[in-house]
């Protein structure tokens, strides 16, 4: 996935300025950087959820998103969608649907792209509720699960459409403290598996110890992007600001 000159504004908000960035196969790159600098913008505009400005992001090689600015204007609806299910993005609120049990929200996308009979999808999503310790958890509610539950069943739904990328926007953020632990360790597993994510991240040692990359936004800008012993061993005076009240592991 590559993103090339994204920019955005809310009105005379800027807040993506001309970002650049660029995910190998493979790669595990984390976003970090301090409230407002544009980390959630930045990874909404990834997978269309935001609309860009200007700018273009490419999936595999292929045209995925065009900003709404450009000469040329946005993509259409049919090269998005044709992309889009390449791309699985799991919230920080889990966004499950309350009415549908664990397994239905995960055999809910796949059905709807007819990605398969039914039987087939059954046992595939079966397979990803256990994959992330939830199988025995596949006939409840999300009102009937913990915070941390109901993430790993959307990590499930996000890895039911086999993408070839995985977004992940703050994802422990609103779990209590002794939950963030389950969920980081599915999101390790699927590091040690190969997959391609990029995950907007607060657990600073998490982000240095699983990333390929780790890039510091600030302001709407991409301020530093290395590797993270690189990263701390050539870090700016701002980025030890940032990490002062981290004790990186």
């Amino acid at each position: 996935m590559q993103a090339r000159g994204l920019r955005k504004s809310y009105g005379e908000l800027e807040v993506l300025k001309g970002v650049e960035l660029n995910v190998r196969w493979g790669e595990v790159v984390s976003i970090i950087g301090p409230s407002g600098s544009g980390k959630t913008t930045l990874i909404r505009t990834m997978n269309g959820l935001e609309s860009l400005d200007h700018g273009e992001i490419t999936l595999q090689g292929q045209p995925f998103l065009r900003g709404t600015k450009e000469p040329q204007g946005a993509l259409g609806h049919k090269v998005h969608m044709q992309g889009i299910v390449q791309v699985g993005m799991v919230f920080q609120s889990f966004n499950l649907f309350p009415h549908k049990t664990a397994l239905e929200n995960v055999m809910l996308a796949p059905v709807y792209h007819a990605h398969g009979g039914g039987d087939e999808l059954r046992l595939l999503s079966l397979a990803l509720l256990r994959k992330v310790g939830m199988l025995e958890h596949a006939g409840k509610y999300p009102h009937q699960l913990s915070g941390g539950q109901q993430q790993r069943v959307a990590i499930a739904r996000a890895l039911a459409m086999r993408p070839s990328v995985m977004l992940f926007d703050e994802p422990t953020s609103a779990l209590d403290p002794e939950l963030v632990g389950d969920v980081l360790a599915v999101i390790e597993e699927l590091a040690r598996e190969g997959m391609t994510m990029v995950i907007v991240t607060h657990e600073m040692n998490f982000a240095f110890r699983l990333s390929d990359r780790v890039v510091f936004m600030e302001a709407g800008e991409i301020i530093q992007n290395a590797a993270p012993r690189e990263m701390l061993e050539q870090r700016s005076e701002r980025m030890t600001k940032f990490l002062k009240d981290v004790q990186l592991a």
